[in-house]
């Protein structure tokens, strides 16, 4: 049961998601680099009491989802041509908030100087988005969610993508087991059994295509993203004391956990605590230095990778999102202003 002060943390982290995506759309504009508004999302969440519970995400045309420049502001691979907006891009705007561990996602699509080419496709994602949340009482099968979602994209003349879906979210937890359809899955499809349960928390994240397959291929190297996250499943004292961990690497370890806990972080949030212990290093002996220590961290599973995520056929990816908590009365948006 979600007590009224964990309830008020989710809300208020909701509020602040929102006031985000509101506040810093305006900054999507043709001539724009992604990584100013990425910037101005992280610090508006700062300024207005919350924390990033992942870093800002811009996913432009057919990347989907899972993208944010790292420190070195190089364009993510097979990404020709620089990270500036241009007219009609179809942009989905990804942020995510938290207060005290409870977590709020929200994201929206839209089109770079809104010159009609998209609308269509952007009208399906948010209708089938809202189309989803409408069916989420206690007790509803998992893939009537999923299917009123899928029609909606199709009558637009649109593919939903069908291996991406919305997640539970718990406190400290962006993904809590629990997935939530976005395509017509079917009542015996083993990924998605049972029921919407009460008192519990979900981002429901309908993606849609203009590509043929609907579906998504991760784009490589495994930290092509530029996020990371430590997977709670290791701890640093443990590895330190068996000695797969030196020192250095065991301190690194340490500062992510305390300033992350097991939330998603991104690489340019996390680069400079370098700067410390190799106050003496040039740029291009710290990137060694930071590419060693998480091919060790990730070699003893501390931490876990993010691939960016990319449409099979080349077409465009519209998505809208929203965290709603379930209670008997129904579904309640938290990413409201």
């Amino acid at each position: 049961m979600v007590n009224e002060l964990e309830l008020k943390h989710w809300r208020d982290a909701g509020h602040v998601a929102r006031r985000t995506l509101e506040g810093i759309k305006g900054e999507i504009q043709a001539g724009k680099t992604w990584h100013e508004v990425i910037e101005k999302a992280e610090r508006f969440i700062h300024r207005h009491g919350g924390k990033p519970a992942f870093p800002a995400t811009i996913s432009v045309n057919e990347i989907a989802a899972h993208y944010t420049t790292e420190h070195t502001l190089t364009p993510p691979p097979g990404w020709e041509g620089e990270m500036v907006f241009k007219k009609g891009d179809l942009v989905k705007f990804d942020v995510g908030v938290h207060i005290h561990g409870s977590i709020a996602d929200n994201a929206m699509s839209l089109e770079v100087g809104n010159g009609g080419n998209h609308t269509d496709q952007i009208r399906a994602a948010r209708e089938a988005r809202d189309a989803a949340i409408e069916q989420m009482h206690p007790g509803t099968p998992w893939h009537k969610v999923g299917d009123i979602a899928e029609q909606i994209h199709t009558d637009a003349g649109f593919q939903p993508i069908r291996n991406l879906c919305g997640h539970q979210l718990e406190q400290w937890n962006l993904h809590a087991g629990v997935s939530v359809p976005a395509y017509r899955c079917g009542a015996d499809n083993p990924g998605f059994k049972g029921t919407v349960k009460a008192d519990s928390f979900y981002a429901v994240e309908p993606f849609n295509t203009s590509g043929q397959e609907g579906l998504i291929e991760n784009v490589s190297p495994r930290n092509s993203s530029n996020i990371y996250r430590i997977t709670g499943d290791v701890d640093w004292r443990k590895a330190l004391a068996k000695k797969k961990l030196k020192p250095l690497g065991a301190q690194l370890a340490r500062n992510l956990q305390e300033r992350y806990n097991t939330l998603p972080f991104a690489e340019r949030w996390a680069f400079p605590m370098l700067a410390k212990p190799f106050p003496d290093a040039d740029e291009e002996s710290r990137v060694s230095k930071w590419k060693a220590l998480m091919k060790k961290l990730i070699s003893i599973r501390f931490i876990e990778t993010y691939h960016i995520l990319r449409c099979v056929n080349g077409g465009n990816v519209g998505q809208f999102e929203h965290t709603v908590f379930v209670s008997d009365g129904g579904p309640e948006i938290m990413t409201v202003e």
